[in-house]
């Protein structure tokens, strides 16, 4: 089997997939062979635009939109995904689930309100935990689930120690899932990028900061959605069959050093 044809005949739903590291999932997948489910919480165009992007690229892709971090988003995300599914005829069981959807919270310690705690859990913690819960039922035996995590667990980042913590229990989540999910041949992994070139960073557009991120890599520059994507298609493939319960450090050797 060609790289090309890793993902033939699957059906994919990735989480935030209408920009960013989650587009650049998306786009991976179609293009491996996968029909691709491409979630949006609020920037429909985006996830339209990513859909129509797939499809002139000869790919197979559609939107689902359920916004997460709300009471019952698990649940809203499963039905939009079946009505979608339905709508476009395709198998509603799932081979590949990528929780990608997340948002940051750059405070320190005693900047943090509990407003802004509740909402970041909600998002990158609670919502992928009831996804997978909700989505055990579709998830064929064989499956892959890849969880996006960060770079950051493994540093301490003052800056973003919320948003760390969001994803040290994604991480938990993950071995946990591994472990429980495996007698169904269903594995369960972590991506964790570092210091990537999206628009949900936007002090990037700072030279100082920029500079600075780019000299954390041992490679000398920022990551691109791409070489995320690159990774995420890889572990969810049977080529990765191997592979469960792990936390793949994707973030150009940022800080090794430190």
């Amino acid at each position: 089997m060609t790289t090309s044809q890793r993902h033939e005949g699957k059906t994919a739903l990735i989480t935030g997939g209408s920009r960013g590291i989650g587009r650049a999932i998306c786009r991976r997948l179609a293009d491996e062979g996968a029909v691709v489910a491409v979630h949006y919480g609020h920037d429909h165009d985006a996830a339209e635009r990513t859909v129509k992007e797939i499809v002139a690229d000869g790919g197979r892709a559609f939107p689902v939109h359920a916004e997460l971090g709300v009471p019952g988003d698990a649940e809203a995300l499963w039905a939009a995904f079946d009505r979608a599914a339905a709508q476009e005829d395709v198998d509603a069981r799932v081979d590949v689930l990528v929780n990608n959807a997340g948002i940051t919270l750059p405070r320190r310690v005693a900047d943090v309100t509990e407003a802004d705690y509740d909402r970041v859990f909600a998002v990158n913690t609670k919502a992928p935990f009831f996804i997978v819960k909700h989505g055990l039922g579709r998830l064929r035996d064989g499956a892959s689930i890849v969880n996006i995590s960060s770079v950051v667990t493994r540093i301490a980042y003052p800056h973003l120690v919320a948003y760390a913590m969001t994803k040290v229990a994604l991480d938990h989540l993950t071995r946990t899932l591994a472990h429980e999910l495996g007698g169904r041949g269903i594995r369960v992994n972590a991506v964790a990028p570092g210091y990537t070139e999206t628009e949900i960073n936007p002090t990037l557009a700072i030279p100082e900061i920029r500079q600075r991120y780019a000299s954390a890599s041992v490679f000398g520059r920022l990551g691109q959605p791409a070489d995320i994507a690159d990774v995420v298609a890889f572990v969810a493939s049977d080529e990765a069959r191997w592979v469960t319960g792990h936390w793949i450090d994707a973030s150009g050797g940022v800080h090794l050093g430190v």
